[in-house]
C-alpha cells in the first residue's frame, strides 16, 4: 500500500511533524530521503531492505555518497541529501561543544570525541587542550595508525600543552574494531601521559577510547591516579 494510503499519524513525516524524530524507526527515517520506492513499493518497505541488505544503520550511513547513491531505491539525489544531513548534525554538534562551554563531565568529552573518531578507518589518537574553566582552546590529532606505547609520544604532547597554555588536557584514540575496551597498553600509555603531564602542572582529566557503542572514560573506571575531577 502507498505511504499515502497509511493512517496520517503512521505516515513518516507526519509522525516526525507531530511526534518527533525519536518516535520514528530505523526504516521511518529512511523513508523520508528515499521519498518513494521502486515500482511495487513504498518508501518505508525500501528502507527495510536496504538496512536488511547493507545496514545496520551505522555501516549504511558510513558510506560515501558515491557508494549510496549505486544502492536500490537511493539514486544521487538521495544518498546526496542522506550524507549532507549527517554533516550537518555532525557539524551542530561540534559546534555546539567548542561554543566555549566547559568539558563539564566524562559524558560531554566522550560525545565530543566519538563524533570526531567514530568512523576513522585507522587508529587516531587526538587531544582537547583546555582553559583553568576547561573550556575548549584547541583540538589536534597528534598520532596515528596502530596506537601504542611506542607510538604516543608524552612529550610530545606536553609540548603541545604547553603552546597552548593549556590548563588541563583529554585525549582519546579510536578503536576501529568497535570494541571500545581499553587495552593494557591503553592504561599504560595513559599513565605515562599523566606522569608526564603533572611535572609541567598540567592536569590529564580523561583518556576516553571510542568504539561503535558508548565510549569508555578511563577517569570514570578510576584510572587515573590519583582520581582527577572535571570540577578542578
Amino acid at each position: 500500500m502507498a505511504i499515502k494510503h497509511w493512517l496520517e499519524q503512521d505516515r513518516p513525516r507526519e509522525k516526525l511533524l507531530a511526534r518527533g524524530p525519536g518516535a520514528l524507526a530505523d526504516s521511518e527515517l529512511l523513508a523520508i530521503f528515499i521519498c518513494k520506492g521502486p515500482k511495487g513499493t513504498n518508501a518505508v518497505e525500501s528502507a527495510r531492505k536496504l538496512l536488511e541488505l547493507h545496514g545496520p544503520l551505522r555501516r549504511l550511513m558510513d558510506m560515501d555518497a558515491n557508494t549510496l547513491k549505486k544502492l536500490p531505491a537511493l539514486g544521487p539525489a538521495s544518498a546526496c541529501k542522506m550524507v549532507a544531513a549527517l554533516e550537518l548534525a555532525s557539524r551542530h554538534l561540534l559546534a555546539q561543544l567548542e561554543r566555549g562551554d566547559s568539558m563539564c563531565d566524562p559524558g560531554t568529552a566522550g560525545r565530543y570525541f566519538k563524533q570526531r573518531l567514530r568512523s576513522r578507518p585507522q587508529e587516531v589518537f587526538a587531544a582537547l587542550f583546555l582553559d583553568t574553566r576547561n573550556r575548549t582552546l584547541a583540538y589536534e590529532e597528534l598520532f596515528s595508525g596502530t596506537i601504542d606505547a611506542a607510538t604516543v609520544y608524552p612529550r610530545e604532547v606536553v609540548r603541545r600543552a604547553l603552546l597552548h597554555n593549556a590548563a588541563a588536557v583529554i585525549v582519546s584514540h579510536n578503536h576501529p574494531s568497535g570494541n571500545a575496551e581499553p587495552s593494557a597498553a591503553d592504561r599504560q600509555i595513559t599513565a605515562q601521559l599523566q606522569q608526564a603531564l603533572t611535572l609541567v602542572g598540567v592536569r590529564l582529566l580523561d583518556h576516553v577510547v571510542v568504539g561503535d557503542g558508548l565510549p569508555v572514560s578511563m577517569a570514570e573506571r578510576g584510572w587515573l591516579k590519583p582520581k582527577l575531577s572535571f570540577d578542578g
